[in-house]
């Protein structure tokens, strides 16, 4: 099936939304809750599974967005389609504070492997499914790096990460890398997990056990804020918020 050809801006800087124009009776597939607005032509439906193979069986159908669950995402999709006779526009947010990241699949072979928790819409036609990491360090840590997604196509693809972006282009080269922080890279790269270093390093350095490692050539892409980091950075704060809370409340309730 060929991707819908969509034109699209991109708004805001630390917290930004993707802003598509459709024409009639295109379409755009997007990642559940994503949405932000909508002209009055766009209509949209939720489905399961991204419409790229629409001859497909039910229980493929089935099998295709259960293998969704696996990367904690919906078991849904949505798709929004211009039913009006002119140019629409719907708009869509990644879900914290970050960057939207467009990516071309048509100048990446037609294949992408992202984070699993990274895709935010896309073209329709493109097809996303689960992919599995089959190197032993990956296979032992599991979650990051372990369980990825893998997208196909050849039309436009969306995705977000927290912060701000990185995009290296390795010649035959080997990165290391934070194992969180990577959003995306191109299947030609082996990618891998191993240890971080010597035992004094991983327990006092602060970067963690492990380590991501990227060799080959092509490009990847990273993010400087992956979710967790900041989920730990925001904690020491949510804990002072409820401690206060809590003597205010135990106060009023002294007084009463």
């Amino acid at each position: 099936m060929i991707s819908h050809e969509i034109d699209f801006k991109i708004f805001g800087n630390d917290i930004q939304f993707v802003e598509i124009e459709l024409d009639p009776r295109e379409t755009v597939i997007a990642e559940a809750g994503a949405m932000v607005y909508m002209e009055q032509d766009i209509s949209f439906e939720v489905k399961m599974g991204d419409g790229s193979t629409p001859n497909q069986s039910v229980m493929g159908k089935l099998l295709s967005a259960g293998s969704r669950l696996i990367t904690g995402e919906s078991l849904f999709l949505t798709h929004f389609t211009n039913q009006g006779q002119g140019k629409s526009r719907v708009a869509f947010a990644a879900p914290y504070p970050g960057t939207i990241i467009p990516i071309d699949l048509n100048k990446m072979g037609n294949t992408l492997i992202v984070q699993k928790d990274g895709f935010l819409c896309a073209a329709m036609g493109t097809k996303l499914s689960v992919f599995l990491n089959q190197k032993l360090g990956s296979a032992l840590l599991g979650g990051e790096g372990f369980i990825l997604q893998k997208l196909e196509g050849d039309g436009m693809l969306f995705i977000h990460a927290g912060g701000t972006v990185i995009e290296r282009q390795l010649n035959n080269e080997t990165l290391r890398i934070d194992t969180g922080c990577v959003v995306a890279f191109d299947p030609s790269l082996d990618f891998d997990i191993e240890a971080a270093g010597s035992m004094k390093s991983m327990v006092f350095g602060g970067e963690g056990l492990f380590l991501a490692t990227m060799r080959g050539t092509g490009k990847v892409w990273l993010q400087s804020m992956p979710i967790r980091k900041l989920v730990r950075a925001l904690s020491p704060f949510g804990n002072n918020t409820r401690k206060e809370a809590g003597s205010l409340l135990g106060g009023l309730f002294e007084r009463q």
